[in-house]
């Protein structure tokens, strides 16, 4: 897959994920709450805006969109449960897109749970998750249930190893020092945070990161690991049946962390 992935920052840790092939000079953004530094890159590298994906509707992730699409006439893929500004094709699981500009196919998967309708795009090689899964972390659920959560993080959790998370915003940092409070023991935790820390003391993206590295790192995904049951238990003073009451009593744990 020749194809250029490069984040454009917006407010305060959002990242617009944008694909580039230099063999044409097209683009296709994902979730652009911002159009501004979008239209700015694009001008500044002589790049077209051929279509924009929407992972939810949340405003930090939509509000550019109408004036991208002003400018570019480009289409709208989203979820189809959700009120997108624009949208041209709505989506559901399984739904395949092809994005002829960068000869790419992406399947969407429905991982519900931060809101309602939130989709994922994936080839198995990348995933655009939005704000379910985040590196290290996952996102607060607002509109869906602790069940609908747990399972969408486990059907993004079932993809190839190698592929590469690419999630909303940059929040790895805090999310591996709550990883920390959940399992001090962790040294690939420990080795993780040391390398985030440098990399964002030189403004660089820490995102994205392999399912394989979330997998060793990322509490939300390691529910089954006695260590974060005992952690969960410890901080509830109860014992937990299943993985989802672990990962329910952890996420309880990082919205007062």
């Amino acid at each position: 897959m020749n194809i250029e992935i490069k984040p454009i920052p917006a407010f305060r840790d959002n990242y617009i994920w944008t694909l580039i092939n230099r063999d044409n000079q097209s683009a296709v953004c994902v979730d652009p709450g911002d159009a501004e530094p979008v239209i700015a890159i694009l001008a500044q590298e002589d790049l077209k805006l051929t279509a924009i994906l929407i992972t939810h509707h949340h405003w930090d992730h939509t509000n550019g969109i109408k004036k991208l699409v002003k400018h570019f006439q480009a289409p709208v893929f989203g979820p189809h449960k959700e009120a997108i500004p624009k949208l041209t094709h709505p989506l559901q699981e399984g739904d395949e897109i092809t994005l002829d500009e960068l000869d790419l196919s992406l399947t969407v998967l429905e991982i519900p749970g931060h809101t309602l309708g939130h989709i994922a795009f994936t080839n198995q090689k990348l995933v655009f998750c939005g704000d379910t899964l985040f590196t290290a972390g996952c996102g607060r659920i607002f509109e869906g249930t602790v069940d609908q959560m747990y399972n969408s993080l486990q059907k993004l959790s079932r993809l190839p190893e190698e592929t590469l998370v690419y999630c909303g915003h940059e929040y790895t940092e805090a999310n591996l020092n709550f990883a920390m409070a959940v399992e001090p023991q962790n040294q690939a935790i420990q080795k993780r945070l040391q390398q985030v820390r440098q990399q964002r003391q030189q403004k660089q993206a820490t995102v994205p990161a392999t399912l394989q590295v979330e997998h060793l790192t990322n509490p939300f995904l390691r529910t089954e690991q006695q260590s974060v049951k005992e952690a969960a238990e410890r901080i509830t003073d109860k014992q937990l049946a299943t993985p989802m009451d672990v990962f329910s009593t952890i996420r309880q744990w990082k919205d007062r962390f």
